[in-house]
């Protein structure tokens, strides 16, 4: 059995990094990226929900309930206006998708190794238990 090194695993990491980074879901990904980043009504809507972010900071900080109500209706009403916009809608989906791929890349790999585990200590997989673990379980039937 072969054994690698930390800088063999990183190396690898970095290939697979690269493959994802190539993948259908990543260009379209850096499509609509690139067109909400060209949109100027998108970009407006974003700067004026930033610009209110920060004031609702400020009223929070000197307790002024009033307008920080007044702000955070406004924050609402503008997120709600920049949601519907449909390329909006479209970056938000691939980013979930995007996401979801992260998560059933790093979801695969660490089941592999605690499945490489168990198995590799003569362990039992329906179960999830190591060798040593099924090996020390003292007095119990292991197959009833």
């Amino acid at each position: 059995m072969a054994l690698y090194t930390r800088k063999e695993i990183i190396d690898e990491a970095k290939k697979l990094a690269q493959m994802l980074a190539n993948t259908e879901e990543i260009e379209r990904f850096k499509q609509v990226e690139a067109k909400i980043n060209e949109n100027q009504k998108v970009q407006k809507l974003i700067q004026k929900i930033k610009t209110l972010q920060k004031q609702a900071v400020n009223f929070q900080a000197y307790g002024k309930h009033e307008a920080l109500k007044r702000a955070d209706e406004e924050i609402n009403r503008l997120q709600d206006e920049l949601d519907a916009i449909p390329i909006v809608e479209e970056f938000k989906e691939i980013q979930v998708t995007v996401n979801d791929i992260l998560q059933l890349v790093s979801g695969t790999i660490a089941r592999e190794v605690t499945n490489n585990v168990i198995e590799s200590t003569g362990g039992d997989l329906l179960s999830g238990e190591t060798g040593s673990k099924v090996k020390n379980k003292i007095g119990c039937d292991h197959h009833s």
